[in-house]
C-alpha cells in the first residue's frame, strides 16, 4: 500500500514541492523538508507554497518539516531537489540517518563545481550503500500542479528503484519513462539550461523561427557531442531528457534559464536579470563549468562559447553571430550509423 510508504523529498522550491505533490496524489504520504520554518507552516495549514507556486493549493497529505533526521529516517525512497551548490552539504547532513535501504533520487539539473561531478556521482560520494536514481525530462513545474499532462524520465542502475519511482509518480496526467544511462539523462536536464538562455536572448531579440530552430537544433548536436565525451549514449538525446526537455525550456516564458536569457536579450546585465528571477538559474553556473570542461577535453561548443564569451567577456551579440556563421564547419548530424 501506497499509503504505508514513506517518502521524503528534500528541498521546497517549486520543484521539489511539485514532487512532493506528486507522491501525495498518488496516495502516499511524503514529508518536505526544507529550511525554513514560515514556509512549512504555510504548508501545513493553509496547504500553499506562495512563494514559488503562487496559491496553487497543495494536496492535503503534503507534510512539511524543517527536521531532516525525521524526514529521512526510514524513507523508502528520497528525492533531493536542493541547488546543485547545497546537493553535497544535504548528503552529509542525511548519511548519518539515511537506511541502506532507501533509494535516493536527485532531481536537481545542474553540475558540482568541485571536480566536474553530477548529482548522481555526489550522492553516490555521500551515500555510497544506497541505489540511485536521476529523475529528468521536460517538467515546467507550474504545469505539472496544473494536472497538465506531462512526461518524465527515471535513470538508475536499480531495477527496484525505477519501478519504485514509477509507482509513487505515475497518475493520469504524469507518465514516467524508465533509462539505464544515468549520466546521458541527467546531462541532457543541465546541459539544456545552456542554451535556453541562448532561446531566450533570441527571442528577445526576435530572431526569427528559423534562426530559433537552428539554435535548438546545433543546442542538440552541442548536448550530445558533450555527453557523450562524459560516457552518455547519444540515442538517449533523442528522447524526453533531451529533445524533450530542450524544447520546452527553450520555448517556454515558464523556464527560470530562457527568463534570464530573455532579459540579457533586452539589454540587463547577468546580475540585473538573476536579481529579477529571485531564483536560481542553473544554467548559468552550468555554462562555466561547461565551456571551461570542453576546452580542457578540445569539444567543440562553438553555441556555448559563444554565450560565455557575451556574458562574460563583453563580446556584442552581432560579432559574436558573425564568428559562429562563419565558424568551421561540421557534418549535420553526428554519430549516424554507417551501413556497410
Amino acid at each position: 500500500m501506497k499509503e504505508a510508504l514513506k517518502i521524503a523529498v528534500l528541498g521546497g522550491g517549486s520543484f521539489g514541492t511539485t514532487i512532493c505533490n506528486l507522491i501525495a496524489e498518488s496516495g502516499a504520504r511524503p514529508t518536505l523538508w526544507l529550511r525554513s520554518q514560515d514556509r512549512a507552516d504555510e504548508i501545513n495549514q493553509q496547504h500553499k507554497n506562495s512563494y514559488y507556486l503562487a496559491d496553487f493549493k497543495l494536496n492535503p497529505h503534503v507534510k512539511a518539516t524543517t527536521d531532516i533526521d525525521q524526514a529521512v529516517i526510514d524513507a523508502h525512497i528520497v528525492f533531493v531537489a536542493v541547488p546543485s551548490h547545497s546537493c553535497r552539504s544535504v548528503s552529509q547532513k542525511i548519511s548519518n540517518v539515511i537506511s541502506a535501504q532507501t533509494m535516493v533520487v536527485s532531481v536537481t539539473k545542474g553540475i558540482e563545481s568541485t571536480g566536474f561531478k553530477l548529482m548522481s556521482q555526489v550522492l553516490k560520494d555521500e551515500l555510497p550503500n544506497n541505489a540511485i536514481g536521476v529523475l529528468s525530462g521536460p517538467n515546467l513545474a507550474v504545469e505539472i500542479v496544473q494536472r497538465q499532462l506531462t512526461g518524465t524520465v527515471i535513470a538508475s542502475e536499480d531495477l527496484q528503484l525505477i519501478e519504485s519511482v514509477q509507482s509513487v509518480l505515475q497518475s493520469n496526467y504524469f507518465r514516467v519513462y524508465a533509462s539505464q544511462d544515468i549520466f546521458g539523462v541527467e546531462l541532457g536536464g543541465a546541459l539544456k539550461n545552456i542554451y535556453a538562455i541562448i532561446s531566450g536572448m533570441a527571442a528577445a531579440m526576435e530572431l526569427g523561427d528559423n534562426t530559433r530552430a537552428m539554435l535548438m537544433t546545433r543546442s542538440l548536436a552541442e548536448m550530445s557531442r558533450f555527453a557523450v565525451s562524459m560516457g552518455a549514449n547519444p540515442l538517449t538525446f533523442l528522447g524526453l531528457a533531451g529533445v524533450g526537455d530542450l524544447i520546452v525550456t527553450c520555448s517556454s516564458s515558464l523556464s527560470r534559464n530562457y527568463q534570464v536569457g530573455h532579459a540579457i536579450g533586452n539589454g540587463q546585465t547577468l546580475k540585473q536579470a538573476t536579481e529579477q528571477l529571485g531564483q536560481v538559474a542553473e544554467g548559468v553556473n552550468t555554462l562555466k563549468l561547461v565551456v571551461d570542461k570542453a576546452k580542457e577535453n578540445d569539444i567543440y561548443m562553438p553555441l556555448a562559447s559563444g554565450l560565455y564569451d557575451i556574458i562574460f567577456s563583453g563580446i556584442s551579440v552581432s560579432e559574436m553571430v558573425e564568428q559562429l556563421m562563419m565558424g568551421e564547419q561540421s557534418q549535420d548530424v553526428e554519430f549516424l550509423l554507417h551501413q556497410k
